[in-house]
């Protein structure tokens, strides 16, 4: 078999097998199929697609190049969730407290942020202490003890993906929904849960732009998940605005705590109990959502997920206090308060704007190389379809320094407000299995 074949294959439209797909994985991952082979082979993929069943496979063989997380020591059912990424999504710090507290055994590998979209283990690394890195036999041991553990993935996970995903980045070849596909579901499937809940998101902050989109990725992912016999389903929601109210790491830590009290936004508390309902129907521990919701909703109001959020923060290190006084968190020395520039309601919060806002305050990084501030932020008051007043609070800026002019424009840029009444966004467009 001769790679050069296989590109010529491939752009003529051709099927691969699994033979085929496991000579290209591992030829990469071993170094004897060079870059620009690949390079090749993946614009071919851009162009001609691949089929569920193709995708499928790679997915098998990509998820099959490095260590295969085993969970079979832990007791009952194993949930884990997965986001397409967004600005303000701290959904698993919710979520998983919540449903740990309902009985779910949550053991989730997570990533970091990149670009405008934040990352679990970023947020979770702003209270001091927490560790992120721990043994296999402590994190089997600590979700069969509290039922939830987050920490980042192991390097030895699916090193296929590692090494194509840093080839897609460079040669435009990211925005391909097999290949976005079988990355994602790759790293899940050798996570070793036996469901997966996949949070797809879209609109101007998330990576799939259009609803038409993120359908046709979560389908994809829902397919190569029955192929590979594990219950997966996804939700499809809006990223056409930040979700919440905060933008940055520490602050979102904050928010979330706020929220599994039962005070946190509207949009983050709503999304957290769908999904979290969802997960603990996969998990067969409630007949409904209904009746599940109900439940996660108990959790939230008598103390029990807060209580769950800070088990998990001990067992990994972190300073519990921090949970229980938010006041700790250091805050930066300049607090800015942005007001309206005029009067009217919100249409349009473009959500990717502010994440690169927060970003380059020092809340992100660009490489995955670079360090963070995790003190650096903002926290929204006006949301899409609120009333504003001119000179009313429109944001709180949370930054090391005064604000550019620069900064200053991209931000009031971010917001179109308009005279006309403008309805509330909807939030969860669908469930899909």
């Amino acid at each position: 078999m001769r790679m050069v074949d296989l590109i010529e294959y491939k752009k003529n439209n051709g099927e691969f097998n699994h033979q085929q797909i496991q000579f290209i994985i591992d030829g990469y991952v071993e170094g004897s199929i060079p870059d620009y082979q690949m390079s090749a082979l993946l614009m071919a993929i851009c162009f001609q697609g691949l089929t569920l069943k193709e995708t499928a496979l790679l997915t098998k063989v990509m998820e099959e190049s490095g260590d295969i997380i085993d969970l079979s020591k832990i007791e009952g059912v194993k949930v884990d969730k997965h986001s397409t990424g967004g600005v303000g999504d701290k959904t698993s710090l919710v979520l998983g407290p919540i449903v740990a507290a309902c009985g779910g055994k949550m053991a989730k590998m997570s990533g970091r942020g990149l670009g405008h979209t934040g990352g679990t283990l970023d947020k979770l690394e702003s209270i001091p202490g927490y560790q992120i890195n721990i043994s296999e036999e402590d994190f089997i041991n600590q979700v069969n003890e509290i039922g939830l553990a987050i920490i980042g993935q192991s390097a030895s996970l699916v090193p296929a993906d590692k090494k194509l995903y840093a080839l897609r980045d460079v040669t435009g070849t990211v925005s391909c929904i097999p290949l976005i596909a079988s990355s994602i579901m790759s790293k899940k499937l050798a996570s070793g849960a036996d469901t997966i809940l996949l949070d797809v998101k879209y609109g101007n902050g998330a990576f799939m732009q259009t609803i038409e989109e993120a359908k046709e990725l979560a389908q994809t992912m829902i397919s190569i998940g029955k192929h590979c016999h594990k219950n997966t389903r996804a939700t499809i929601s809006s990223m056409s605005q930040p979700l919440g109210n905060a933008i940055g790491n520490s602050l979102e830590v904050i928010e979330a705590i706020e929220t599994l009290k039962g005070n946190g936004p509207e949009d983050l508390r709503e999304l957290c109990l769908n999904e979290g309902s969802e997960m603990l129907v996969q998990a067969n521990l409630y007949p409904n959502k209904k009746e599940a919701y109900q439940a996660l909703q108990e959790v939230m109001d008598n103390g029990k997920a807060l209580e769950k959020f800070k088990e998990m923060v001990k067992a990994q290190g972190g300073d519990v206090s921090y949970i229980e006084n938010t006041e700790l968190f250091e805050k930066p020395s300049a607090i800015i308060e942005l007001t309206s520039k005029k009067t009217g309601y919100i249409q349009a919060l473009e959500a990717k704007k502010l994440g690169i806002v927060s970003m380059k305050l020092g809340g992100g990084r660009m490489t995955k190389e670079e360090d963070i501030d995790h003190a650096v932020g903002l926290v929204l008051n006006k949301k899409i379809g609120d009333h504003v007043d001119i000179g009313e609070k429109l944001l709180t800026v949370y930054a090391r320094d005064d604000l550019s002019p620069e900064l200053l424009d991209e931000i009031y840029q971010s917001y179109t407000i308009v005279d006309e009444f403008v309805e509330k966004p909807i939030l969860i467009e669908e469930f899909m299995k």
